[in-house]
């Protein structure tokens, strides 16, 4: 049977959900599928290449929707399906970072896109715009890492009580950390612009 891309990519994608990327080698993608490992460079020319198509996979959820309404609102939408989606699989988070720090992720570089243009938007120019979807960015995965690691060590039993992820609130803080964020790029527009009276539309809904 023809080996397609995508068949490479949805087995790699279930071996991370069961059993994270630690275990994700292209040896052990190859005996899952019946193949040589040579044959999966048929397909992907290095193991990140395959990471960065797996990462894609996982954030599809994410980008499948275009954010409507006032920048404040479309960057907290695409952040929390962002986040949703690197919940979605075991090591979300570690991976789809890896991938995007080495520049294999589309569906990241769009992601980023999105924030950048809503930046833009907000009053924030170039570069800073950029920089300001970056930071906001980077704490999406940064926090999620974070949550994704508490939940593995808390499975393990490996917490205590108030340690536990489910006892902190996780959702409730990451819309706290990211209203901060939201805030701090309307407050750079008051600043440079002068207008103390302007209406940010900062108001984003609680999770």
């Amino acid at each position: 049977m023809q080996l397609h891309r995508r068949d490479v990519v949805d087995k790699a994608t279930q071996l991370l959900d069961d059993y994270g990327i630690a275990d994700l080698t292209m040896r052990r993608l190859a005996r899952e599928l019946g193949v040589t490992p040579g044959a999966l460079y048929w397909h992907f020319a290095d193991k990140q290449a395959l990471l960065g198509a797996v990462a894609d996979r996982i954030l599809e959820p994410a980008v499948g929707t275009i954010e409507h309404g006032r920048w404040a609102l479309r960057i907290h939408d695409l952040c929390v399906r962002l986040r949703n989606a690197l919940l979605s699989a075991t090591d979300g988070a570690e991976l789809v970072s890896a991938s995007f720090a080495a520049g294999r992720s589309e569906r990241m570089a769009e992601i980023l896109q999105r924030l950048d243009a809503a930046a833009a938007e907000a009053g924030i120019e170039p570069p800073n715009a950029d920089l300001a979807a970056r930071t906001v960015l980077y704490y999406v995965l940064g926090f999620t890492a974070d949550e994704q690691s508490r939940l593995q060590w808390d499975a393990a039993g490996a917490l205590s009580e108030d340690q536990s992820v489910m006892s902190t609130n996780p959702n409730a803080r990451f819309t706290f950390g990211l209203a901060l964020l939201v805030d701090g790029i309307a407050a750079q527009y008051v600043v440079r612009s002068g207008d103390h009276g302007i209406d940010p539309g900062v108001a984003v809904p609680a999770s």
